[in-house]
């Protein structure tokens, strides 16, 4: 049963990757379409991001009140009457109300599935996790390159929403399964707490469910926890780095290496695929290799991605792409798979969602800074800003490993 749970929450990440890489690659032709300026997407991202993060930084209390079943059915519902919705928009305003129901899901589902299987399952699920996400991200452009080449794109999102709504009815009737799965977790779980007091000992599961009557009384207060700030830095300048390149990826491959569109919708396409290998492979390797390994190991296959992608030889620019993506696959599943034992457990939904508020907040502002200067001067800056925010993410992470160097024996 708790096998058939975990296929029902890769169908809700495929879910959740599909609307996140179509704006990106319609954008070249959306912006013609609507006779808005190319680097208004950056305005428009960060109307997106500033509703995500928000959601992400209240998902803790949410998840505790309604449960993971009813914010994930409810949160991939918004997102596929969001896509319609942009899909039949005949104006950017009405287009940005449909992008607001798009970045509330968004936040949602993702705090509340990183935090279940973050819970519930081997570190090897939540890179798969991810991977799935991969899929999602990876199908859109795919099929939104279809509708590029017929010199469209809303076909693209309509399309895309209906698959959404399909996903989203396979999330209400699952719903009981939830239930039965949660039942059977909680009684494995008293089962292990019992059997580890009589050794007096305390597991990660015990700390995580062990709460005094003073406790309960206590607000928990996120900052006091060592290396949550640039836990958040970190995350922040990573989806910094994934979401540049898949909003402005498309349009950096039109304005220097003139392809069209449909071509650089393609080429983003096998980024995320290059994304989705990435963290299928990771989970394997986590078998052997340990969060923070696979960290740092991405990073430099990244950065090896980003150095192609510089040279003006239009040969390297797709090996560039695919290797940016497979090198980010292991930094965002490792991290917050991490949390759990850096932070304090109990309180895992809150400080995930902190990360990933503060993370998303960090990427909108990067993309509106990168999408600003980019249009006013040349996206020839595009593979250096990413080199810069690539360092930056190198460093972050290490003072994280540094603060949290007493609990990272067990995650080393």
């Amino acid at each position: 049963m708790a096998i058939l749970l975990l296929a029902v929450i890769y169908l809700a990440f495929i879910s959740l990757g599909l609307p996140d890489s179509l704006f990106g690659v319609s954008w070249p032709l959306m912006h013609l379409d609507l006779n808005l300026d190319e680097g208004f997407a950056a305005v428009y991202m960060l109307i997106v991001g500033v509703c995500t993060a928000s959601v992400s930084f209240l998902a803790g209390p949410i998840i505790r009140k309604l449960g993971t079943e009813w914010v994930t059915s409810v949160s991939v519902t918004l997102t596929a009457v969001g896509m319609l919705g942009i899909g039949l928009s005949p104006n950017i305003w009405i287009m940005m109300i449909f992008a607001i129901m798009l970045g509330i899901g968004a936040g949602a589902i993702d705090t509340a599935l990183n935090d279940f299987v973050s819970k519930h399952y081997k570190a090897r699920h939540m890179s798969w996790l991810h991977g799935f996400w991969g899929i999602g991200v990876t199908l859109s452009p795919l099929i939104m390159s279809i509708f590029l080449e017929m010199g469209g794109w809303r076909g693209g999102y309509m399309t895309m929403s209906y698959i959404q709504f399909g996903l989203a009815a396979i999330m209400f009737v699952s719903l009981p399964l939830w239930r039965k799965v949660r039942a059977i977790h909680d009684k494995q779980d008293k089962a292990i707490k019992d059997k580890e007091l009589e050794k007096n000992e305390k597991t990660v599961e015990e700390i995580d469910s062990e709460t005094t009557p003073g406790e309960k009384k206590k607000r928990f207060n996120i900052f006091k926890e060592k290396g949550v700030i640039f836990a958040g830095i970190a995350l922040a300048l990573y989806c910094g780095m994934e979401y540049i390149v898949g909003l402005w990826g498309a349009s950096y491959l039109v304005n220097t290496r003139f392809l069209s569109p449909a071509v650089a919708a393609r080429y983003v396409s096998l980024y995320y695929g290059g994304i989705m290998a990435g963290r299928f492979l990771t989970g394997a390797l986590t078998l052997k290799l340990s969060n923070k390994i696979l960290i740092r190991g991405g990073t430099v296959i990244c950065l090896l991605g980003v150095v192609l992608l510089a040279i003006p030889q239009d040969v390297l620019a797709l090996p560039g792409m695919l290797l940016i993506g497979i090198g980010f696959g292991p930094i965002f599943p490792t991290s917050i798979d991490s949390t759990k034992l850096r932070f304090n457990p109990k309180y895992s939904a809150d400080i995930i969602g902190f990360q990933m508020g503060f993370a998303y907040i960090g990427a909108f502002i990067a993309q509106l800074t990168l999408g600003y200067v980019a249009t006013r001067t040349t996206w020839t800056i595009f593979p250096f800003v990413l080199v810069a925010m690539a360092a930056l993410l190198f460093i972050s992470v290490e003072i994280v490993n540094f603060k949290t160097r007493n609990k990272n024996s067990v995650i080393k």
